[in-house]
């Protein structure tokens, strides 16, 4: 479960690096952002019919997501059957705040995920919801009198940054990272990828509530 968890988690990662890299195209152009998301529309053609990679990308993500939450669950629920009776005082934990908020964190996440779809996928959250029209509405859903979008997606994201880091250090000890330099290792890169992510996702919106990006 621990090596299921692990690998799903990493898979979301890649994705997270390939749609944040996506994402930050805006910043070279409103052409260039929306011939970026028909591309991604077009992936796969002439051999597969349009749109059937995007669907066969989302099913994909959509298995290593229920893996990683059936994982989790499982794990969750083995570590409270090994200890059935709770301790009378319970001791000082020395983990990171990460690591005792990962649940609530997987939870705001998931939720952000389902309004992120209905907001820019399907467009049923949108204040345009034009699919031919993909910068318009970003700068439409991040536009300064929408500022509680911001501060939604913003909460979703630091919540993912704390999920990452530790989510990371752990997949890298699960798989095989178990010495002292490889501990000192495991925790740069888990910090680097969450700041990494956390900032290039949170550029977008700011851009726009800002005015940088119109």
């Amino acid at each position: 479960m621990k090596a299921l968890m692990a690998v799903t988690g990493i898979l979301l990662v890649l994705f997270l690096f390939a749609h944040m890299l996506g994402n930050l195209k805006i910043f070279v152009g409103q052409s260039s952002f929306d011939e970026y998301a028909h591309w991604l529309r077009a992936l796969g053609t002439p051999i597969l019919p349009e749109t059937w990679f995007l669907w066969i990308q989302r099913f994909g993500l959509l298995a290593a997501v229920i893996g990683h939450i059936v994982a989790a669950t499982v794990l969750a629920v083995r570590a409270r059957r090994a200890r059935p009776v709770r301790y009378a005082h319970r001791p000082k934990v020395q983990g990171s705040y990460a690591a005792r908020t990962m649940r609530w964190g997987g939870v705001i996440i998931v939720l952000f995920v389902i309004y992120h779809i209905l907001d820019l996928t399907t467009g049923h959250l949108n204040p345009i919801g034009d699919k031919s029209a993909p910068y318009g509405n970003v700068v439409a859903d991040f536009a300064p009198d929408r500022w509680y979008v911001t501060a939604f997606y913003t909460l979703a994201i630091l919540a993912l940054g704390f999920h990452l880091r530790h989510g990371i250090y752990s997949a890298l000890r699960t798989l095989g990272q178990q010495t002292a330099d490889g501990e000192r290792n495991a925790r740069v890169i888990a910090l680097g990828v969450a700041v990494v992510l956390c900032a290039g996702y949170l550029t977008v919106p700011f851009a726009v509530l800002t005015g940088l990006v119109t």
